[in-house]
C-alpha cells in the first residue's frame, strides 16, 4: 500500500482548452487511502470554464472508469463520438472528435442526476491532443495504481 503523495495538489486526468474554452477532468487523490472497500476510488471534480460559463462538479472515479476513459480514447482517435461516465451518479461527458456544426472538437457536460445543467463547449485543439490526453492518463495510473483486487463480489484483498 503507497501514501497518497499529491493530497491537496491534484493532478489532470483530462486537459482540453484552446484559450477560449476548456474542460478538465482533475483528480484530486484517494477518496479513503487505506479503507480495503474504498481505497481504489479516487476523488476528482470536471472543471468547465469559457467567457460565459464557470463551474465544478465533483466526482468519484473507480479503475474501471479509467480504463473505460483508456477506450474512449481509441475510440476518439478513429475519429468516433464517445459517451464516458454515463450514469446516474455522475455527470455524463460526451465528447466529438468533429462536431459537424462548429468544425471543432465539442465536449458536452451534462448533471442531469445533480444539478439539470448541461454545458456544450466547442474547442479548437492542436494536433495530438489525443496523445496528450493518453499521457495524463498514464501519469494518473502510475500516481494512483489499483491495489485492491475484488475477488468476488463484495470480497477485497490487497493486490500482492
Amino acid at each position: 500500500m503507497r501514501a497518497d503523495r499529491t493530497e491537496g495538489r491534484g493532478m489532470e486526468l483530462i486537459s482540453l482548452s484552446d484559450g477560449d474554452n476548456s474542460f478538465r477532468v482533475r483528480v484530486l487523490g484517494r477518496r479513503a487511502p487505506g479503507v480495503l472497500h474504498l481505497h481504489d476510488r479516487l476523488d476528482a471534480e470536471a472543471i468547465v470554464t469559457s467567457g460565459f460559463v464557470s463551474g465544478r462538479l465533483a466526482m468519484s472515479l473507480s479503475p474501471a472508469d479509467l480504463e473505460e476513459w483508456s477506450r474512449a480514447l481509441d475510440l476518439l482517435a478513429a475519429g468516433q463520438d464517445v459517451r464516458w461516465r454515463d450514469d446516474d451518479h455522475s455527470p455524463e461527458i460526451t465528447i466529438q472528435p468533429y462536431h459537424e456544426e462548429q468544425g471543432t472538437v465539442a465536449v458536452r457536460v451534462e448533471d442531469l442526476g445533480g444539478s439539470c445543467v448541461s454545458v456544450f463547449l466547442p474547442l479548437s485543439l492542436e494536433e495530438g491532443w489525443i496523445d496528450e490526453q493518453r499521457k495524463l492518463l498514464g501519469q494518473v495510473v502510475r500516481e494512483w495504481p489499483s491495489e485492491v483486487l475484488e475477488s468476488s463480489p463484495g470480497a477485497y484483498e490487497w493486490r500482492r
